[in-house]
């Protein structure tokens, strides 16, 4: 069975409710109908009930639930809850109702933090910054966690390496150029991550251009202080850096450089110097090697909350709703 089509199974055995707020996108509504059709999780539609009407025509939404923030019976307590939650940052009544009833990803998340809703979905009509920024406001980040970062989950056909093909790439999406200190928690995010989703052992490469001090620069040393940082944070689990990619994934050559490591050669959860590396890396590997590539999910903040491309089909919804479902069952 194909990773997303386990991923689907798994948020079946334990029905999650996912908000969507980017209604007066058909992809999005598109992409709600086969979620309740096949019994994925449970959807619920922010907007108007006449304009999603209008945007879905033909389309079966009877099984969605539709809020419409104006007239929604919660709206009073969620803009208390904004008010106590912002009180330090100004926020006043008039404002978070302003903010409730217009910004539909700020009223998503408030429905995500109220527990009426387990996870949030956006980003096909909205960037990054917009979709995560309600996140950090209000759920702000997990326990024990210092940052929110992202990765792609990439499914190559026909490779032998990582988990049958499966790893995770990190940070791919988000985190512009890590410290030693963020690399590192990104390394521990993303092996929790791995362990909730595709349900392995996660095996940690901390990426280089170098393989244990084969080059000098301090961009290396970024690298070997952050494996330094990750082994003392996370001694549970293996990781290991610093090297370069084959010494990373392919046994012989994780042999022959690394030989004293039990971890190269055998890497499944890849974690990149920085986002130029990690984005390249991940559209290298989607185009040229065909790979399926799942996100960017994010990891880190209390609740899932789950950034879209704004070129995502709607297929590339389903999974990441599906995803989304399968990490708020994890919490």
């Amino acid at each position: 069975m194909e990773f997303i089509d386990v991923i689907k199974e798994r948020a079946k055995n334990n029905l999650k409710t996912i908000v969507l707020p980017e209604t007066n996108d058909r992809r999005i509504l598109e992409a709600a109908g086969v979620i309740l059709s096949e019994g994925i999780a449970n959807i619920i539609l922010i907007g108007n009930l006449d304009e999603i009407k209008k945007v879905g025509e033909g389309l079966d939404l009877s099984k969605a639930n539709i809020i419409d923030p104006a007239k929604n019976p919660k709206l009073e307590a969620y803009v208390d809850l904004f008010v106590e939650l912002r009180k330090n940052k100004g926020m006043t009544e008039e404002k978070a109702l302003e903010i409730l009833t217009r910004d539909y990803l700020y009223f998503g998340v408030m429905m995500v933090k109220s527990g009426d809703a387990d996870g949030m979905v956006a980003g096909a009509l909205n960037s990054t910054a917009n979709v995560l920024r309600p996140s950090l406001q209000i759920l702000k980040t997990a326990p024990n966690t210092k940052l929110v970062s992202s990765f792609f989950v990439m499914v190559v056909p026909n490779c032998d390496f990582g988990s049958k093909g499966i790893f995770i790439f990190s940070d791919a999406g988000l985190v512009q150029n890590p410290d030693a200190e963020q690399l590192a928690a990104i390394a521990g995010s993303s092996a929790n991550s791995f362990k909730v989703l595709i349900e392995e052992e996660p095996i940690v490469a901390m990426l280089s251009h170098s393989t244990k001090g084969s080059a000098c620069h301090p961009d290396v040393d970024k690298v070997i202080e952050a494996t330094k940082i990750a082994k003392e944070l996370y001694p549970d689990i293996k990781l290991d850096g610093e090297y370069q990619l084959d010494a990373a994934i392919v046994p012989e050559i994780g042999k022959a450089k690394a030989p004293d490591s039990d971890i190269a050669g055998k890497a499944n959860v890849l974690i990149f110097p920085d986002l130029d590396a990690g984005n390249i890396g991940y559209k290298l590997v989607q185009r040229l090697a065909k790979a399926e590539a799942y996100g960017p999910v994010t990891q880190g903040i209390a609740k899932p909350v789950n950034d879209l491309s704004r070129g995502c089909t709607v297929d590339d919804i389903i999974g990441v709703i599906a995803i989304t479902a399968v990490q708020a069952a994890a919490k």
